[in-house]
């Protein structure tokens, strides 16, 4: 039995140090009604987010569309890079995918992030299968998790995401069988 996981990076967000409720900018709101209406041709079954803001309004206007529920996953949030802000995000994101067992103070290394995301993944394949599942989530959460079952999923391939990004993943019980990008943002 075949499971579709929709996996969508969040829309561009109005940055706040308040990582948890740093809402959608108003560029991000209008791309997130474009996620809605790819979403509404996907007949998706179930909606989850990462807790944060930006993500479950970037997933929300499908779920509403659909009368459903947006399930809150803690395990589909952002990796925490490191407990206070790094000076350079570009060196600092750069070495922990070079090195994936490092980790920057208070931060978590791709092995842990990669491993909480592969397990909430896996537990959601197990619950949900055979539907059709939307979740809201960050750019280097789901690459990890992308990697975990196809190592050409990696940092080059983060870096050309767009913000948001949709990818349908359709899994054979736990068996990544499929990859495709179904919308790319267009410039504006």
């Amino acid at each position: 039995m075949l499971t579709n996981v929709y996996f969508v990076r969040h829309a561009h967000s109005t940055y706040t140090p308040d990582e948890l409720n740093r809402p959608l900018s108003e560029i991000g709101k209008a791309y997130a009604e474009k996620i809605t209406q790819i979403l509404k041709k996907e007949n998706i079954d179930y909606f989850i987010s990462s807790p944060y803001k930006r993500a479950v309004q970037t997933v929300g206007g499908a779920a509403h569309f659909f009368s459903k529920e947006v399930i809150i996953e803690n395990g589909f949030k952002e990796r925490k890079l490191s407990e206070s802000p790094v000076e350079n995000f570009d060196i600092a994101i750069t070495k922990v995918w070079a090195e994936p067992t490092f980790s920057w103070e208070g931060g978590e290394s791709n092995i842990i992030a990669q491993k909480r995301g592969v397990e909430t993944t896996l537990k959601i394949l197990e619950k949900y299968e055979g539907n059709n599942i939307a979740i809201g989530t960050h750019g280097n959460l789901m690459v990890l998790i992308m990697n975990y079952f196809d190592e050409k999923y990696g940092f080059n391939f983060w870096r050309e995401l767009d913000m948001p990004d949709i990818y349908k993943l359709t899994f054979d019980g736990t068996t990544l069988k499929e990859v495709n990008r179904i919308w790319k943002r267009e410039e504006t």
